[in-house]
Order: C-alpha cells, then sequence, then structure tokens
C-alpha cells in the first residue's frame, strides 16, 4: 500500500476542522440559553425545538448522506454541507424570533449530517496504509471528543464578552478554511458507477430514526411513556422493520446488512453505541456537580473538563500502536475495561470537595474510551470497500447518536427518579409549598428557589438536595461502570470470533509474520472462510 505524504496530511488538518465544529456545537448551545431566552422569549416548547432540532435532523440524516456522498462526490458533499452549515450559522446568530433560530438550527442540522460521513470516508480513501488510516482515524476521534468538550469552553469565552449569536459565528472562519483547505488538498472520490439511491429507504431510514430518537428524549423530559411517546416508537419500529425487509431485497441497499452482521462491525458499532451511552449518561450529572454541588461558574467548570482531553487525545493517537502489538480484541478490552475503571472512581464522589475525584476520573476513562472509540471506528470503515466507505461511516455515527441519545434518556431518567425518590425525606420541615415542589424536581431548582429562604434553613435544604444528588451520581456512575465492563466482556469475543488478531512471531525465525487476511481484516482460518473467496462487497 502506498504510503500517504505531507499533502494527505494537510488534507487531513482540513478534515479536522468540521469534525470539531459540529461536535462543539452539539455542546455550546446550552451555555447561551439563558441570553437567548431572555432576547428571543421563546415558550418551554420552542426552547426544546432550539435545543433538539439540530441533534435530530442530524442523527436522522446520516445514513442517507453517507449514500449520498458515495455517489455524488464526498467532497462535493462535503462542501455542500459545510457551506450550508456556514450560512445557517449566520442564520442563527442573526435570529429575531425563535421560529427563525428553529429554521437555523434545523438547516444546520442537515449540513451537519454531511459532514461527519463525509470527513470520516474522504480519510479511508486518503490513507491507504493500515498504519496511517488507524492514526488518521485516532485523530479524528481525538478532533470530535475535543469539540464537545471545547464547546462550554468557547461559549463561556465568548459569552463573557459578546452576545449569544457569537456563539454560532465562531463557525464561520471556520468553514471558510476548511473550505479553501478541502478544494486544494483533498482529491474527489466517488463510486466508479454509482447506482440509484433508493429514495423509499431514505424515507423509511429517516422514518425510523427520528421518531424513535424524539420518543426517548421525550420520555426522559417527562420520566414518562405517554401516548406521544407510545405513539413515536412504535412508528419509528415498523418504519424500521419495513426498512430491513426492504434492505434484504434490494441488490444495492442503503445500509449492507452483510456488513452489518460481520461480528467484528457488530461488536464495534455496539462498543461505539454503547460508551457514548455511558459517557453522556455520566456527563450530564458531572456538569451539574461542578456547578449546583461545587459552586463552579460555567466556564471554571468547563476548564477542569479540560485536563481529560489530555488523555483523550493520547489514547486516540496511541491506540494504532496498541493494537499492532497486542491485537484489536486486547486492545478493546484494555479501552473498556479502563473506562469502566474511571466511571467507577465517580462512585466516591463526595458532597464536598469532589473535585480530584472528578479531575481523575475523567483522565482514566477518557483515556479508555477513546482508546476503544478509535478503533472500533477504524474496524467499520476498514471492513467496507473505498467505494462505500461513506455508507459504512453512516451506519458508525448513526450508532453513535443513538447511544447518546439513549444515554442521556435512560441514565438521565435514573438520575432523576433517584433523586425525586430520595428528595422528600431528606428535606428540612417548614419548607413553604412552592419552595418544597420545586426542590423535589431538580437540584437545580433547589438552589434557585433558595434565595427564598432565611439563610439557616436554605443552607439546610441545599446541603440536602446537594447530598441527595450525590447519590444519585454515584447510581449512575455505577450503571455507566457496568455497561462499560460488559463492553470489555462482549466486544473482545465478537471482534476475536471475527479473527482480527495481531501479528504473531514466527516460531522458526523469531521474526514478525502478519496473518493471513482478507481485504476486511478477517482472518480466513479462523472463520473458516477460504482465502480465495474474500467477502461480499457492497453494492
Amino acid at each position: 500500500m502506498a504510503r500517504a505524504g505531507t499533502r494527505e496530511w494537510l488534507g487531513l488538518a482540513a478534515l479536522l476542522l468540521p469534525v470539531v465544529i459540529t461536535s462543539m456545537d452539539i455542546s455550546v448551545l446550552y451555555l447561551a440559553v439563558p441570553r437567548l431566552s431572555e432576547d428571543l422569549r421563546p415558550s418551554a416548547g420552542e426552547l426544546l425545538w432550539i435545543l433538539d432540532v439540530y441533534g435530530f435532523l442530524l442523527a436522522g440524516l446520516l445514513i442517507t448522506m453517507g449514500n449520498l456522498g458515495d455517489r455524488i462526490g464526498r467532497r462535493r458533499l462535503l462542501m455542500i454541507g459545510a457551506a450550508l452549515f456556514g450560512l445557517a450559522s449566520a442564520l442563527a446568530a442573526f435570529a429575531a424570533s425563535p421560529e427563525q433560530l428553529i429554521i437555523a438550527r434545523a438547516l444546520m442540522g442537515i449540513g451537519g449530517s454531511t459532514l461527519m460521513p463525509s470527513t470520516l470516508s474522504l480519510i479511508r480513501n486518503l490513507f491507504h496504509d493500515d498504519g496511517q488510516r488507524a492514526t488518521a482515524i485516532g485523530l479524528w476521534s481525538a478532533a470530535f471528543a475535543g469539540g464537545s468538550a471545547l464547546g462550554p469552553v468557547v461559549g463561556g469565552v465568548l459569552l463573557q464578552f459578546l452576545p449569544w449569536g457569537s456563539v454560532f459565528l465562531i463557525n464561520i472562519p471556520v468553514v471558510l478554511i476548511m473550505l479553501v483547505g478541502t478544494a486544494l488538498l483533498v482529491p474527489e472520490y466517488r463510486h466508479p458507477r454509482p447506482d440509484r439511491l433508493d429514495l423509499i429507504s431514505v424515507v423509511l431510514s429517516i422514518g425510523a430514526i427520528l421518531p424513535i430518537v424524539w420518543a426517548i428524549k421525550h420520555a426522559a423530559e417527562r420520566l414518562a411513556v405517554d401516548g406521544w411517546t407510545a405513539l413515536a416508537l412504535l412508528i419509528g419500529i415498523a418504519a424500521a422493520v419495513t426498512f430491513v425487509r426492504r434492505q434484504q431485497r434490494l441488490s444495492t441497499p442503503l445500509v449492507d446488512l452483510d456488513l452489518i452482521r460481520r461480528p467484528a462491525v457488530c461488536g464495534s458499532v455496539l462498543g461505539g453505541m454503547m460508551s457514548l451511552f455511558a459517557l453522556l449518561g455520566v456527563n450530564l450529572y458531572l456538569s451539574q456537580y461542578l456547578q449546583l454541588v461545587l459552586g463552579l461558574d460555567p466556564l471554571p467548570a468547563a476548564l477542569w473538563t479540560l485536563p481529560g482531553m489530555i488523555t483523550v487525545a493520547a489514547g486516540a493517537v496511541l491506540s494504532p500502536r496498541l493494537r499492532d502489538r497486542i491485537g484489536a480484541p486486547r486492545t478493546f478490552l484494555v479501552g473498556f475495561a479502563t473506562a469502566a475503571a474511571g466511571v467507577a472512581v465517580l462512585i466516591f464522589t463526595p458532597d464536598t470537595g469532589g473535585l480530584p475525584v472528578v479531575v481523575a476520573a475523567e483522565l482514566i476513562f477518557g483515556f479508555g474510551l477513546s482508546t476503544a472509540l478509535t478503533i472500533a471506528t477504524d474496524l467499520v470503515v476498514a471492513a467496507a470497500p473505498p467505494d462505500r466507505a461513506g455508507a459504512a461511516s453512516a451506519i458508525s455515527e448513526t450508532g453513535n447518536e443513538l447511544g447518546a441519545a439513549l444515554g442521556v434518556a435512560v441514565l438521565g431518567s435514573v438520575g432523576t427518579a433517584l433523586y425525586r425518590a430520595g428528595i422528600g425525606a431528606a428535606l428540612p420541615a417548614g419548607l413553604p409549598g412552592p419552595v418544597r415542589e420545586t426542590a423535589e424536581a431538580t437540584l437545580a431548582g433547589a438552589v434557585g428557589s433558595a434565595r427564598e429562604l432565611s439563610p439557616e434553613l436554605a443552607e439546610t435544604m441545599i446541603t440536602a438536595a446537594r447530598s441527595v444528588f450525590v447519590d444519585s451520581l454515584s447510581a449512575v456512575a455505577l450503571s455507566g461502570a457496568l455497561v462499560l465492563a460488559a463492553l470489555a466482556a462482549l466486544v473482545p469475543r465478537l471482534v476475536r470470533r471475527a479473527g482480527t488478531v495481531p501479528e504473531e512471531k514466527d516460531a522458526a525465525t523469531g521474526g514478525r509474520t502478519e496473518l493471513p487476511s482478507s481485504q476486511h481484516g478477517v482472518d480466513p482460518a479462523i472463520t473458516g472462510e477460504p482465502p480465495e473467496e474474500p467477502a461480499r462487497k457492497l453494492k
């Protein structure tokens, strides 16, 4: 395989820019909510749409955009999507009403859905050497994680000096630099003989993902499954079943089910999805702990998450070397076990002075998760032939988005339910009815309503509410650690079944001899497939 040179690595730098801003935009808006709410006066429903419509469309369109890029050209789709993302960011920054901001956020979601699968599939085409490709995907993973962590920091700095619209305007210069760099450094790639895009499959894929994601978020907000939630779930499941049956009949499916059935790919997608399930669920409570329990302002709280980014970057860059040394199954074991240990540290978070515990936990689970997720992404991308890399990337990213939504919904609901179950008995007697009701709903409500009480009673109430919240944080951390421990046991087994094994020492010469493998990283000696019969390519 030809090794990439300086031009390809510079092209990678251009491709990482949209990854950073896409992931950053998921978290940056939350800090701006108080100011934009004061300015635009959105209703509760409109505010939820402002926050959620971006993620809904991002998740719902990933599979479609991944396939579209394979057909019309990945660089072309990336540049069109980036231009739309930049234009929509400008519209969002100067929105004069909640409706305008919702429309702008929706357009940003459509543009963002083109960026992730396009960048990942273009990396597949830029780097043909396995080691270089794995390193490039490691940097891609680090950029994605770094953008998520930088969102609150960048947002906090901007909001300290500028209006709320600045959190969107920051995207525009980044998009312009990316457009120029991509045009100059990244070659175009498309399927040499593109097949017709099955529009029915497109509608069914969107009809499956959007209702399910909406139902998960809706149930989490209300801590209950109401009629609308049940209806959305039924619609989503029915569309998903119909979608799968249609893919089985098509000669050129939108999603190749044979790819997903491969144990290595199945294990990698499952690992990525459930990793983000644990990560997002735990992080939801960590941000509240730093601000509402330890009393940090938003910007210092965000800054204290940055040490974990050092180990995230280290894990993403070092994981390919670790895989070369010990193999993919053991790398997954090390990554998920380390992440489980890091999250388990949070079980022992104290009511006061817990900042060292939080930082230590982030350092440990940041390294473990990035190690595992980098290898998971690389296995999925490498499993598909180059002409379907966009579709394979979209499968991986869709799993990640669903995992993130499930983590916030399920673990968020668990923590909230535990808080509400324990807070009633912990609150002091003599609280006014409205204050008690607010304090029993959330910790933020307890802290906010304390201003209406005498200093002594307020201190007693806040101390009790913080103690109950920390107990719920411990329970959420335990749940996340158990999920990651299960992945440490399951994913290596699935990958090992696929025959993704390391190079082994040659007994006769003492040199290194690579085990036979197909183009998809599957060892025929283990799977039983004859070497001359490679796995069926995606249409």
